[in-house]
């Protein structure tokens, strides 16, 4: 369901007419010569565009890449010195994300037969800096990468950045289906969807639960079957006493069936369910929403929209690297008087096998709330490494993201009475601190866990979204995030 293969990136050199023609060509062949190593480097093609010497020239190209729907951004280097008044049409109706990359062709200074016909063709040093300056001064968003092109690290940063703008070009147009409203009397997953529509790009779509009823009633035997099938070969069944023609079993798999069905349809990037609104279906459709994110689809619990497309965009940053993306939720603590406090993340039913540790276990058991049939759900202990958590709140007059590296960890023993998909994590910089800047900052219960996801992948994709973000890791400090909190206060009024 994602894929970067119709993505592309523009990479547009600056130069100038003042040192000939013949310097001109060689800008040209340079520039093609960095834009394919790292389209081999990258997740997306890049593709080499102008020598950008003319202020036509750039607001043209810069047109042209808003037109064109393959285009995710672009990558601007300044090859020579390009005067910067040039770039202020282009640039100010830019609407793709773009990255400075501050590099030069050549990694070394040829000390013994450097000339000024060299100087003159190798001239990023301050061609950048004018380019950088006409950025800051148009106040825009952008992320610098500063390194010899054939650098480590510079690709790396390079391919963070790309996926971002991957997510958010995925993220414009995107549709969310809501089945049902909000949970009831619930703050924090309410929201302003116009607003979210005007910042993010994606469409919420409300629907009545009988809306999938009806298609979940009409899917037949065969694939009921089939589905089924497909359970008992993909998961263990060691501990399900149940058999393929169970009712139970039969009744999630036609669930999944048609609620994939009417998402595919819709042409639905994510999607959201509540406990509290299941009319027409029997049973919570946990096992449905499981393998559906692992899909690629985003998912929000008790008509959480905004986590949903988070969730989603997190899945596309994401795809394709090591680890897994889930909807996640914070659940209880350990506590211990001497010992490490840790979070034990669950949910009802409805967190990625993306992220399992192991083979997920396939099972049927009662659900206390809802008062629905069993539930069929995937049950599994997530891997332990390094993770983060993420959310996405609406502040009233923006929104802000929170960001909290994780360390997933093995449970002390194991959980035979909790039959659900969790995750045992060491917040950082510990518990105490973490909790209270979540808290401080308005955080969800709600986040997009992630894997394979950074923090500077959600920091790109902040800064192009243009929304606020807040970090909690091992520096941070009460007092300073507080008057962080403060400034932002100033900043967005």
């Amino acid at each position: 369901m994602i894929s970067f293969d119709k993505f592309e990136i523009w990479f547009v050199t600056g130069s100038q007419h003042l040192y000939g023609p013949e310097t001109l060509k060689q800008v040209e062949r340079n520039a093609a010569e960095i834009a394919e190593a790292l389209s081999e480097a990258m997740p997306v093609k890049i593709v080499p565009k102008i020598v950008a010497t003319r202020s036509h020239e750039i607001a043209k190209v810069c047109r042209e890449a808003d037109a064109a729907e393959a285009c995710i951004g672009l990558i601007c280097w300044m090859h020579t010195f390009s005067p910067a008044k040039m770039w202020i049409a282009g640039l100010s109706s830019l609407n793709k994300p773009f990255v400075h990359l501050h590099t030069q062709y050549n990694r070394e200074i040829p000390w013994s037969d450097i000339d000024m016909d060299f100087m003159n063709l190798n001239q990023s040093a301050h061609g950048d800096r004018e380019f950088g300056f006409i950025c800051s001064r148009l106040r825009l968003n952008r992320k610098i990468v500063v390194g010899h092109w054939q650098d480590r690290d510079v690709r790396d940063e390079l391919g963070v950045w790309v996926r971002a703008a991957a997510a958010v070009a995925d993220s414009r147009g995107a549709k969310v289906a809501r089945f049902g409203d909000n949970m009831r009397d619930v703050a924090v997953t309410e929201g302003d969807k116009v607003e979210a529509q005007i910042r993010f790009g994606y469409e919420v779509h409300g629907f009545g639960v009988g809306d999938l009823a009806v298609r979940v009633k009409a899917v037949s035997d065969a694939d009921i079957k089939s589905m089924v099938d497909e359970y008992f070969q993909a998961y263990d069944v060691s501990r399900l006493t149940a058999k393929p023609d169970d009712p139970m079993i039969r009744e999630a798999a036609r669930i999944e069936v048609g609620m994939r069905r009417f998402l595919a349809e819709g042409g639905f990037k994510a999607f959201t369910t509540t406990f509290e609104d299941l009319h027409g279906l029997a049973q919570l459709p946990g096992l449905a929403c499981q393998r559906l994110m692992a899909d690629g689809y985003g998912f929000g619990a008790e008509g959480d929209w905004k986590t949903a497309m988070l969730v989603r965009s997190m899945k596309v940053m994401g795809a394709g690297l090591q680890g897994g993306t889930s909807f996640m939720e914070d659940y209880t603590y350990h506590l211990p008087e001497n010992g490490e406090a840790l979070v034990l993340g669950a949910h009802m039913l409805e967190v990625c096998p993306s992220i399992a540790g192991g083979k997920p276990s396939l099972e049927l058991h009662p659900l206390s709330i809802g008062g629905k049939d069993d539930p069929a759900r995937l049950v599994f202990s997530t891997r332990k490494g390094a993770a983060l958590n993420a959310t996405i709140v609406d502040m009233g007059n923006r929104f802000r993201m929170l960001v909290n590296p994780v360390e997933v960890v093995d449970t002390p023993s194991d959980l035979p009475k909790l039959p659900v998909a969790r995750a045992l994590w060491r917040p950082e910089p510990n518990l105490k601190v973490s909790a209270t800047a979540w808290i401080l900052g308005g955080g969800a219960h709600h986040s997009g866990f992630s894997q394979s996801v950074t923090v500077e992948h959600l920091r790109d994709f902040a800064e192009m979204m243009d929304v606020e973000m807040l970090e909690i890791d091992r520096n941070t400090d009460i007092r300073a995030f507080k008057g962080e909190i403060r400034a932002n206060e100033v900043y967005y009024k």
